[in-house]
């Protein structure tokens, strides 16, 4: 009796994406099956006639699977590249998604224009203030003070477990940011140049939810219209903000005209959205024109 011969890494390759994996995911989950590094392409390339032992091909096999069932490619190997930073993520945390850098540019944008005003002749960002609501991983807080150091960032978040995984990507990553446990903004105390939130924006109901099942649904849904934690932090923010200071949110592909309305009534100046890579209306803010003079240092 003859043993079959096993697949060669490039055969093993070629099935994944017949049963639907995209190439790229694919070579990431089969190096990480092989306990290389998951971003060594090109050592696949040099290596594509070589067999895939029993061993790894058992669990390229459970990788292959749990992608295909949705799960996301970060919880499987369990980084994700954002804005430059390499986070750590885990179910605890949602994946972080490359629109959301649109937020963090917006964010670095308004902190600057806070440490260099007309007439100064050099920056101080350390006498600036960002408080990133929702945390999550800490991939907009960890990303604001990758790019400005000198900024006082605090990563607000309800969830422990969410805290836990943001705390240890910033003591991996060496980035002092300040944590709190904390339902958006209730219990925060001071005043900020900044606040920014990637709320939970979907609606309960959305059909889309179920793809998403592998998330936490607490991170993503919220309420009827998906509205409702948009407009608890709308309604919060002012008590906390300095005068001239920015409220940035991120939301849905379709809410930019609902967040730029619940932003005007409250009493925002300055309403307007940004696009992301997409074109899509991703984020929108507005400035606060009441508030006190200093904030938090």
């Amino acid at each position: 009796m003859t043993t079959a011969a096993a697949p060669t890494l490039a055969q093993a390759l070629a099935q994944a994406q017949v049963a639907g994996l995209e190439h790229l995911d694919a070579q990431m989950l089969l190096l990480l099956a092989l306990g290389r590094d998951p971003h060594g392409r090109a050592w696949l390339l040099a290596h594509d006639t070589d067999p895939l032992a029993p061993g790894p091909a058992l669990r390229f096999n459970e990788f292959v699977r749990r992608r295909t069932s949705g799960e996301p490619l970060a919880y499987l190997t369990g980084f994700k590249e954002f804005h430059g930073l390499s986070l750590q993520v885990d179910p605890r945390v949602l994946d972080p998604r490359p629109d959301t850098e649109t937020l963090v540019e917006w964010a670095i944008e308004a902190l600057d224009a806070w440490a260099l005003p007309p007439g100064r002749a050099s920056a101080d960002d350390s006498a600036v203030h960002l408080i990133d609501l929702g945390t999550g991983s800490g991939a907009i807080a960890l990303a604001v003070k990758q790019a400005r150091p000198r900024t006082a960032v605090t990563a607000v978040d309800a969830s422990a477990d969410a805290l836990a995984v943001a705390r240890a990507n910033a003591q991996r990553l060496g980035l002092s940011v300040h944590f709190i446990k904390a339902s958006w903004l209730q219990g925060v105390s001071g005043r900020f140049h900044v606040i920014a939130s990637n709320p939970p924006y979907i609606a309960a109901d959305d059909p889309h939810l179920p793809a998403l099942r592998h998330e936490p649904r607490q991170a993503l849904a919220s309420g009827p219209d998906g509205l409702d934690d948009l407009r608890q932090i709308v309604q919060q923010a002012p008590a906390h903000l300095l005068s001239g200071g920015w409220l940035l949110l991120e939301h849905g592909w379709n809410q930019a005209g609902m967040v730029r309305e619940l932003l005007a009534q409250a009493g925002f100046e300055a309403v307007q959205s940004r696009r992301d890579l997409s074109g899509i209306e991703r984020c929108s803010g507005g400035r606060w024109a009441g508030g006190a003079s200093s904030g938090p240092r």
